[in-house]
Formats: C-alpha cells, sequence, structure tokens
C-alpha cells in the first residue's frame, strides 16, 4: 500500500477518534459537541498543525460533505414528530415563514451595510445561509437543556425546516451569481423546482421503505439488522436521485423522507432511531471537523469591524426580533422568548454549503484568470496577468475574478464568523441561560433506579415531567439509561448528590430504594435541607408505614399497593382495566386552575369548552377534596382532576392552566 494512502486512513481515522472524544467530551460537561468538534478541526487545520488543507480530500470532499449531510438531516428529520408541532402550530410555522424572511432580508441589509463593497447577491447569499440553525446544533443543546415541549419543538421544527429552506435558497442565489442576473420570476422558479422534486422523490423513497419494513420479510433472523441498512440506503438514495435532478434539492429530499417515515409506524423503529444516531454521530464529526480544518483565520481578521457588526446583528438584533415576531400571542412565557432569543446557533449546513462554494468561486475565478492570460499574450501566465493586467477584455476578466475571489472569502470567513461566536456564546452557556431565566420546568427526582423507579420515571416523563434518577449501583445505572432515562450516579442519602442532581430546582422528590432506613433518610433531608414540596417515600415492610407517616413523610406500601391493585382487579374490573391504559389510552391528571375563562363559572358552563371525553371528577379547595355538581362554581387556584382519553386530558390542562 502507498505510503500516501495509509496517510490518508490514519488521517481519517484520527479524525473520527477525535470526534468520538469530542462526544464523551460533551456529555461530560453538558454542552454541544459541536464546540469541541470546531476546536479539533482548527488544530489540525492550517492554523494549527496543518495535517488537514483544501487539497486533502481532492475533489470528493463535495461527494463526502453531501452524503454525511444527508444522513445528518435525515436523522434529525426521523427524529420530528408532528404531535409535537401540535404544541405551538402557530409560532413553529410562523418560525419557519416570517421568522425565516426576517432571517434572510435582515443579514443580507446587515451584510451589506457592513461591506460596502459586497454586491446585493454576496449579501443575499450570506443571508440565505444564516438562515439555518439546524439540527446538529439544536438537538445537542435540547439534551443537555430540558425545556418545555413547546420550547423544544419549536426550536427543532425550525431547524430541520430552515435547514432546508437555507440549503435550497443558498443555491439558488448562487447560481445567479455565477451565471449572472436572473428576475424574481426566474428565482422563485428556481427554488420551487428544488423544494418540489424533493419532496416529491422524499415523500416517494419514504412510502417505498414503509412498505419494505412492513409487509416484506427482511429475513427471520436478522430483520432489524437490515431494517436499518434499508433505511440507511434509502436516505442516500432519495439525497442522490433529487441531487441528480436539481442540484441541492437532496436536502429537501431526505427531510421530507425522514419526517414522512419517523411519523409511521414503522417496524423496528428504535434499532433504526439507535442505528442511525451512532451513524450521524460518526458523519457529523468527521465533517465538522474537515470544514473547520478548512478555515483560515486570516480569513476572519479580514473581516475587521465589518464581521463583528455582522455576528452582533445576527445573534442580538435579528435572531430576538424574529422570535418575538413569531411567538407573539402564543403560550410562550417571556423568559421561554428570551431564551428562543438565544438560542440560534449555526450549524453543518452554512458550514458545508459556504465550504463548496467557496471552492467553486475560487476555481471560477482561477477560470477567469486563465482567460485573461490567454487574452494577454506573450506567455503571461494566469497567476500575475492579472497584478497589471492591459487595458480591454482581460480587464474586464480579471476585475470579475477579483470579485469572486473576494467574495469567496467574504463568505467563509463571515458564515464561520458566525458559526464560532453563535457556537461558543450561545450553545456553552445554554444551560446556565436557561436557569437564569427559569425556563427549564422543576425537576422530579426519583432515588432508586430498580424496576419501581423506572417504572415510575416512565410514567411521569410520559406526561412531561423533567425526571432525573439517582442510583449508586452502575449495573442499574446502565440499565436505567439504555432505556433512555437521565441518571445521576452517586448515593441518594449524601446531601451533595441530591443537590447535584437538582434538589435545589426539585418540585416532587420521591424515595424509590428497596432499604427502608436510606428510603426514610432520602425523604427527611428533601425536607429539612432542601425544602421540597412534594417528597414521597416508598415502604418495602408494611410495618414501617406508621413509622414513616409520623415523621411527616407521605409514604406507600408496595405490599398494600399491590394488595390494592389485586383487589380493584376482583372487585372492579372495569375500573382496574382502564387504570391499566392509563398513560396510553386513558388518562387522570390534576392541574391547578390559572386561567381566567375558568374563574367564576360552574362544572356545567365550563364542561362544553372542554375536549370531548373529557369530564372534571374532583375539584379540592381549602383542604377539602369533592365531586362536583353541574352547578358548583370554580375558583382561581382550585385543583382539579380531569379524567378521559389521554390527549384529550393533556389539551384539557392546557386550557385550564395555560403555562403548563
Amino acid at each position: 500500500m502507498a505510503a500516501g494512502t495509509n496517510t490518508g486512513l490514519y488521517l481519517v481515522a484520527s479524525i473520527i477518534g477525535i470526534g468520538v472524544v469530542a462526544q464523551v467530551l460533551a456529555d461530560r460537561f453538558e454542552v454541544p459537541s459541536i464546540i469541541f468538534l470546531i476546536g479539533a478541526g482548527i488544530a489540525l487545520g492550517p492554523e494549527g498543525l496543518g495535517l488537514v488543507t483544501r487539497s486533502t480530500f481532492g475533489g470528493a470532499l463535495p461527494s463526502i460533505v453531501g452524503l454525511a449531510v444527508a444522513i445528518i438531516v435525515f436523522e434529525g428529520a426521523f427524529h420530528l414528530r408532528l404531535q409535537k408541532f401540535r404544541e405551538t402550530p402557530a409560532a413553529t410555522t410562523r418560525l419557519v415563514t416570517i421568522g425565516a424572511v426576517i432571517a434572510l432580508v435582515g443579514t443580507a441589509v446587515v451584510v451589506r451595510f457592513a461591506f460596502a463593497d459586497t454586491s446585493w447577491e454576496f449579501a443575499f447569499l450570506i443571508g440565505a445561509l444564516l438562515v439555518a440553525t439546524g439540527p446538529t446544533v439544536i438537538t445537542p443543546i435540547m439534551e443537555v437543556v430540558p425545556v418545555r415541549d413547546r420550547v423544544e419543538a419549536a426550536l427543532e421544527t425550525e431547524g430541520i425546516v430552515n435547514d432546508v429552506t437555507a440549503a435550497i435558497l443558498a443555491v439558488v442565489v448562487f447560481e445567479v451569481i455565477v451565471t449572472g442576473g436572473s428576475t424574481p420570476a426566474e428565482f422563485l422558479r428556481l427554488f420551487i423546482e428544488r423544494l418540489g422534486t424533493g419532496m416529491v422523490i422524499g415523500t416517494v423513497v419514504a412510502v417505498v421503505l414503509y412498505y419494505a419494513l412492513q409487509y416484506v420479510d427482511l429475513s427471520p433472523g436478522n430483520a432489524p439488522q437490515n431494517a436499518r441498512l434499508l433505511v440507511l440506503a434509502g436516505a442516500l438514495v432519495a439525497f442522490a436521485a433529487a441531487d441528480f435532478v436539481f442540484s441541492e434539492a437532496g436536502v429537501a429530499a431526505v427531510a421530507v423522507a425522514g419526517i414522512v417515515l419517523g411519523n409511521l409506524d414503522v417496524p423496528y423503529e428504535e434499532d433504526i432511531s439507535e442505528f442511525k444516531g451512532d451513524v450521524t454521530l460518526l458523519v457529523l464529526s468527521f465533517v465538522f471537523i474537515a470544514l473547520a480544518a478548512l478555515l483560515r483565520f486570516e480569513d476572519l481578521l479580514r473581516l475587521g469591524v465589518g464581521g463583528i457588526l455582522v455576528v452582533v446583528a445576527v445573534a442580538l438584533v435579528i435572531r430576538p426580533a424574529l422570535v418575538f415576531i413569531s411567538t407573539v400571542g402564543d403560550r410562550f412565557t417571556f423568559g421561554e422568548r428570551v431564551f428562543m432569543s438565544f438560542v440560534g446557533p449555526r450549524g453543518i449546513i452554512p458550514a458545508s454549503v459556504a465550504t463548496l462554494f467557496a471552492v467553486e468561486l475560487e476555481s471560477e475565478a482561477a477560470t477567469l484568470r486563465a482567460e485573461a492570460a490567454e487574452l494577454a499574450g506573450g506567455g503571461a501566465e494566469a497567476g500575475t496577468v492579472c497584478t497589471s493586467p492591459p487595458a480591454g477584455a482581460t480587464t474586464e476578466l480579471c476585475a470579475e475574478a477579483a470579485t469572486l475571489a473576494s467574495g469567496s472569502t467574504l463568505l467563509v470567513g463571515t458564515v464561520f464568523l458566525v458559526i464560532l461566536a453563535t457556537v461558543v456564546l450561545e450553545g456553552g452557556p445554554a444551560r446556565k441561560i436557561a436557569e437564569f431565566l427559569e425556563v427549564i420546568p422543576m425537576r422530579v427526582i426519583v432515588v432508586g433506579g430498580g424496576q419501581v423507579g423506572r417504572t415510575l420515571a416512565d410514567r411521569l416523563e410520559d406526561r412531561g415531567e423533567n425526571v432525573v434518577l439517582v442510583e449508586v449501583d452502575e449495573d442499574v445505572v446502565e440499565t436505567a439509561r439504555n432505556e433512555g432515562h437521565t441518571v445521576h450516579i452517586g448515593d441518594g442519602t449524601d446531601t451533595e448528590v441530591l443537590q447535584a442532581a437538582g434538589a435545589d430546582n426539585c418540585r416532587i422528590l420521591v424515595a424509590a430504594t428497596g432499604d427502608d432506613d436510606a428510603n426514610l433518610l432520602i425523604a427527611q433531608l428533601a425536607k429539612s435541607k432542601f425544602e421540597i414540596e412534594t417528597v414521597m417515600a416508598r415502604a418495602n415492610n408494611p410495618g414501617n408505614v406508621e413509622a414513616f407517616e409520623d415523621l411527616g413523610v407521605r409514604t406507600i406500601s408496595s405490599a398494600v399497593a399491590t394488595a390494592q391493585a389485586m383487589d380493584n382487579a376482583i372487585e372492579r374490573p372495569a375500573l382496574s382495566q382502564w387504570m391499566g391504559e392509563l398513560g396510553r389510552t386513558g388518562d387522570v391528571q390534576e392541574i391547578e386552575i390559572t386561567a381566567d375563562r375558568m374563574v367564576g363559572r360552574t362544572v356545567q358552563d365550563v364542561g362544553p369548552e372542554l375536549p370531548g371525553g373529557v369530564l372534571i371528577a374532583l375539584v379540592a379547595r381549602d383542604g377539602d377534596t369533592r365531586v362536583p355538581d353541574a352547578e358548583f362554581v370554580l375558583e382561581q387556584g382550585d385543583r382539579i382532576t380531569l379524567i378521559g382519553n389521554r390527549d384529550a386530558v393533556r389539551e384539557a390542562m392546557r386550557f385550564c392552566h395555560p403555562d403548563e
């Protein structure tokens, strides 16, 4: 094997290894991995060790980046659930329409003002690229900042949709720059062609994949593996097919394919998600490090004050403006709107597309200089003829080449400066900002990650609670994390462990270990040290229940609870069966009334305004709980128990308590 080939192999392996380490560090310090990936890329690039340069991957870079982007966008879209979109449909729709227009036009105007010698075409090209936030930077932030579902849904949907919008807009503007002017009608046609092509091909591929997964025997022994590979291949085929028809239509195709397939009931969905997540991690690491390695500090320094002005405008003016306009009249609190204004880092789409455009612009500039050299004659070289060109056509070619080269530098420098600034300044401290703005829902801490603790966590998380398990046994921790739970490792009887798990911001703490002495100590610490609103303990020995309650600890006896469930199954089978469906088809929830539209009205008046299939079963007021009759008048602060269909109960909760 040739030495050059070995060098390339070692380099690729090193980049992937560094990327995995970056992900581990990101998880450890609870910051987006992109911060470490960009740092690693700069260290490997011309500004560091010089191991990765623009010639390292040769002409293969566009293909490598394109396929990587396809996998990344598909994975993000696959996890976008339409039921999340229903949390805030109006605000989310405005974010990806009105918000995108504000980002495009606002950024273009600022770029044109900050760099007076820049054409409007280049200003709008940069504006188009910086429309994108993207799942590669938003999702890692949401993993470490557990905000309410409505905030997460809006930000993730915006990221996925605007990735597609930005890529297509940028390609259309780029074609205008390279080929010459275009009318607004032509511009719109180019955009619709790419978006429409992507939507059609993406939908077709998703339907084919769904049919294959649902109705074709993928082999009795290895069906999950074949399903994973089939979906991965389908994503790449969708990207390549659409991109073959129109450049950058592939991004729209994989996004649509991912959304459609992810919202269908496909077999082996969990296996597919885990596999694609791992593949995405590898390609994301490789691409981000490779692209960051192409960054030259001189490109950033050339921007000067103009670059700083663009960053400040994008992060502190344009982003807050589009968020506040898009969310006006919706259920977001002021703190949530400020947080969403702060979380708008740019990611893989701007970085990759800007780099590829820069390479193409430099190539086009080199071609023009070569043509100028031919016109100049006399053996002039392409690299020198434009230094002091003669008059005439040569001057025009050199001027055009200079414009393209200057545009390439401005494009890469501005886009990467915004990425670096927004990722570091917004991604890194995002959790601290969220805590300061109080947009993280109060935690529920369950001490004990055994079967009881994990089952309780499942039920609480299903209704939207922010649950943290505390467990000391490493095997149990691994099991709980494999099931998707957030687990803090440590002894729950230790005050520092509870504090590190979030007891200072805890609304409910449940001591659910198999040790009654430990549960009692945990419950007493929670009440005395942290003043947690609701503290409950599990009593494994029924004889300890009275002792626990004498000490002021609300206690649930495992033996008594099991006996009651069996008694219900014997004496009240219909109720027992319905209770067994809680969290799936049926639900019972208790919530405080805060909506003015319910205060001072009777149950009879309010009932028709609640979603169908929901009843107000109980009302608690001043320590007294009753079954209300039709004439019962509701008051501010009443806690009502809603019973009915799961989705209808959740909708009724928002009706009664809009801030939930």
